[in-house]
């Protein structure tokens, strides 16, 4: 029909308007995303850091409670969690039989 055939290049051209665009806005310049990238690694770093920091306090108050021999052997995370377990095991058992 003539006006479908008029309304056919509106039509396309709205379309092809809105495919062509990727990102909203100005580009970035390669400076703003190089800071941004690296502001994004600062936070990741100390997020990690902070991760690590709590992961290790919580291990040096495992130990705490650990019955060791001698007592200032330091035993290292894995050997802390392995002992934490069976340690938490031999109780359980003791209760059982109690």
């Amino acid at each position: 029909s003539p006006a479908r055939i008029a309304l056919a290049p509106r039509e396309a051209a709205a379309r092809r308007k809105g495919k062509g665009r990727r990102s909203r806005g100005k580009a970035r310049s390669e400076g703003l995303l190089s800071k941004q990238k690296r502001s994004r690694r600062m936070k990741a770093n100390d997020r990690e850091r902070n991760r690590m920091h709590h992961l290790n306090s919580a291990l040096d108050a495992l130990r705490s409670v650990l019955p060791t021999f001698p007592d200032d052997a330091k035993l290292t995370k894995i050997e802390t969690l392995r002992f934490a377990h069976n340690y938490i095991w031999a109780l359980t058992q003791s209760l059982r039989l109690a």
